[in-house]
């Protein structure tokens, strides 16, 4: 027993932020963001718990407040199991938001992730992100705290682009309604910063993420998700006797027919439109069979959102159109736990499973229908193919060939001993392929291959401040800190600046002060020196790649070693030869971890296109431009904004007593997140498009009044 817990050693951190994630009977399909990957999730912490070498596991999600959902999605915290646990953090707004809206928050659900692990009172040994929005997150996450990261797209925003632009829709349309460049840079920042990409399918793996600029084969594993064998088993004596049999029995006139069966959100990529159609055009599945379409859940189809409605009123037209009445049934309600009795209902019945989507990363239900023997009948892409090709229970077919369609599902309930041989695989091949111990034990030994070293004992930042007490380092922080960048913030107006000091001389032992910027440490101290500024406690120096504290400017040199994680100088200025438009700073600008240059508007391609093509080189960087002038790379853990947060965690300050003061386009990432936010009036065009709320506020005093507004505006000041 005793070994047994001593193995129980890993902290697992896993986020996957928009939808609705609960425990118990989660929502699936109650909008287009809650449908498989909050199963798959809640699914694999539970194995992950299960797992003997895990000890904890936390799985973050975002907390939701809003009356139109239910209460559970407002509580901080869910228990799963003894060692695994739902934390539901605070970011952004209260209500209830589609994931496309919610990027300019993600920086608050860093920050806030931080929080947690501080209170957890240890550093997890990977941080996990699913989809693009904890992508991006958890890669941020990974870089301030040092620890591994991996990433599991579920859906990639590249393959979303081309799949809506076949259909037809406008390049701008698709930004518009999608965010889809945000998307598709936050999964390239994922994949960079990632030791290890799960995927479902080696054609996932090869296929789709080959399109990315990132796309690093050799980091990448295929682990199937797994099925629970528990909840999903054949049919019994009994099947009919369940719950949602009465509701299906108030379509269909015949209920105990073929089921032909379909389980998915209201989703156009769904497909629905085209199974009705392969149902109503085959004249046998009309005549003897009954369609069964469970598309989620729904008060009414008013209260839908829109892309959700126009599916519902889609599949209303359809069975008026060809006059379904009494064979096809669409409940509005339905339980999770009906979801393994609706596939043991069509299996008694001899009925068929049907997945026609357009596209299908995984498709986790083809193999919920195989453990409770269900043959099915599938699109030719993604997670389809494998699954049958490892079960062998179905057909692939084109999902916009609604003849194939028909013509496949009605073949495998014609032919009673093909039925029986397809069910009889089907099982069997769950049963060895698909399981979730299998899929947690996989997981842990590829962690444990890749990316988790045996002994090596990462430094636990949260305790710096014990060692630099230890050392007679101590920060003179009493309650607040505010950091400013300098030219065009602090410095610009010499009258202001004297009231600026008057003001921080008043707040002497109760407010702290630090400077963030672009200049090296010695120009900073010098600066501040000619200006009569006392050196501040605090100095992030060469745009973030650098700290240093109090009077004596000692080093930091944990951030060295900390942004020194794949930092190449050389090969960053051998690709940067290439590059037009660009010129090379002076040496006295150059730093360790800080190569600068001047850019020419006109000449230079654009950010965009520099940031790829150091990728196509293998060179995975932090890019900053500011002041319609500069260019500035750095470690991808480096910037002022990681480096705030970096003192913050070290030093255990509450983000909401930090106040950061900015002008310009390099200040940006300090100004978004947890603390509190000045942008003066003089500001930069580049920070035209910050959303000013709650923690930001736009002054109208310029350069070192503008930081006095906000001393006053936050209450840091009276």
């Amino acid at each position: 027993m005793a070994e047994s817990k001593e193995k129980r050693v890993l902290y697992l951190l896993h986020l996957s932020i928009h939808g609705l994630v609960r425990g118990r009977e989660p929502e699936l399909g109650r909008d287009p963001d809650t449908g498989g990957q909050v199963k798959y999730v809640v699914e694999l912490a539970r194995a992950l718990g299960k797992n003997p070498q895990v000890g904890r596991v936390d799985l973050l999600t975002r907390k939701v407040v809003d009356p139109k959902v239910d209460d559970i999605y407002a509580q901080n915290r869910e228990d799963l199991a003894e060692n695994v646990h739902i934390f539901r953090i605070k970011c952004g707004p209260n209500r209830y938001l589609r994931k496309e809206v919610l990027w300019p928050y993600m920086d608050v659900f860093v920050d806030q992730a931080l929080q947690h692990i501080r209170q957890v009172g240890q550093i997890p040994d990977i941080i996990h992100g699913h989809y693009a929005d904890a992508g991006y997150a958890g890669s941020k996450l990974a870089q301030l705290l040092g620890v591994p990261f991996v990433f599991t797209g579920h859906s990639l925003g590249r393959s979303k682009r081309a799949r809506l632009r076949d259909q037809g829709m406008k390049v701008d349309t698709i930004r518009q309604r999608y965010n889809i460049d945000t998307r598709i840079e936050a999964e390239e920042v994922a994949l960079a910063n990632a030791s290890m990409v799960v995927t479902s399918t080696k054609q996932e793996k090869n296929e789709q993420y080959r399109e990315y600029d990132n796309y690093l084969p050799q980091k990448m594993v295929t682990i199937p998700p797994g099925v629970s064998t528990d909840d999903f088993t054949p049919p019994k004596q009994r099947s009919f006797r369940v719950p949602i049999m009465e509701e299906l029995k108030k379509f269909l006139r015949q209920p105990t027919l073929p089921m032909v069966l379909a389980v998915n959100r209201a989703a156009e990529k769904k497909n629905t439109s085209t199974l009705i159609e392969a149902f109503a055009r085959n004249r046998f599945l009309r005549e003897n069979c009954n369609l069964v379409l469970i598309l989620g859940t729904r008060e009414g189809v008013m209260q839908l959102q829109p892309k959700a409605k126009r599916v519902i009123w889609r599949m209303l037209a359809l069975v008026d159109e060809y006059d379904l009445y009494g064979r096809v049934a669409y409940p509005k309600q339905h339980k999770l736990s009906d979801i393994p009795d609706l596939y043991r209902i069509a299996a008694k019945t001899r009925g068929v499973f049907v997945n026609p989507a357009y596209t299908e990363p995984f498709g986790l239900t083809l193999i919920e229908a195989a453990a409770s023997g269900l043959p099915v009948v599938a699109t030719n892409d993604g997670g389809p193919r494998e699954i049958i090709k490892h079960c062998k229970h179905g057909y692939l077919v084109d999902p916009e060939d609604h003849r194939a369609i028909g013509q496949k599902t009605a073949r495998l309930i014609k032919d009673r001993e093909l039925w029986k041989m397809k069910s009889k695989r089907a099982r069997s091949g769950a049963r060895r392929y698909y399981s979730w111990d299998a899929h947690s034990q996989k997981y842990i030994q590829r962690l444990k291959k890749k990316i988790l070293t045996s002994g090596k004992k990462r430094k636990n930042i949260f305790s710096f401040k014990d060692e630099l007490a230890k050392s007679k380092l101590q920060l003179p922080v009493a309650g607040k800190l505010l950091i400013s960048d300098i030219d065009n913030t602090l410095l610009g107006d010499s009258r202001a600046l004297q009231e600026f000091q008057q003001v921080m001389d008043a707040q002497q032992g109760k407010l702290g002060f630090g400077v963030a910027s672009g200049r090296t440490v010695e120009s900073i101290v010098d600066i501040l020196q000619k200006n009569n500024v006392r050196i501040p406690e605090v100095i992030i120096s060469a745009v973030g790649s650098e700290i240093h504290y109090g009077q004596k400017v000692v080093p930091d040199k944990d951030w060295a070693r900390h942004i020194n994680h794949s930092w190449s100088r050389e090969k960053i200025m051998q690709v940067m030869r290439e590059v037009p438009g660009v010129e090379l700073q002076p040496e006295r600008e150059q730093r360790r971890f800080k190569v600068s240059y001047f850019y020419q508007g006109r000449k230079f391609p654009g950010v965009r296109w520099l940031r790829k093509k150091l990728r196509q080189h293998q060179v995975h960087v932090k890019i900053i431009k500011s002041h319609q002038q500069f260019l500035d790379i750095l470690p991808l853990r480096a910037s002022k904004g990681h480096a705030i947060r970096y003192v913050c965690v070290r030093w255990g300050l509450d983000f909401n007593d930090v106040l950061v003061a900015g002008d310009s386009g390099n200040d940006r990432e300090m100004l978004n997140g947890s603390t509190y936010s000045v942008v003066v009036g003089n500001y930069s065009r580049e920070l035209k498009n910050l959303a000013e709320g709650e923690r930001l506020h736009f002054a109208r005093g310029n350069y070192a009044r503008g930081i006095i507004e906000g001393l006053k505006h936050f209450g840091f000041v009276s």
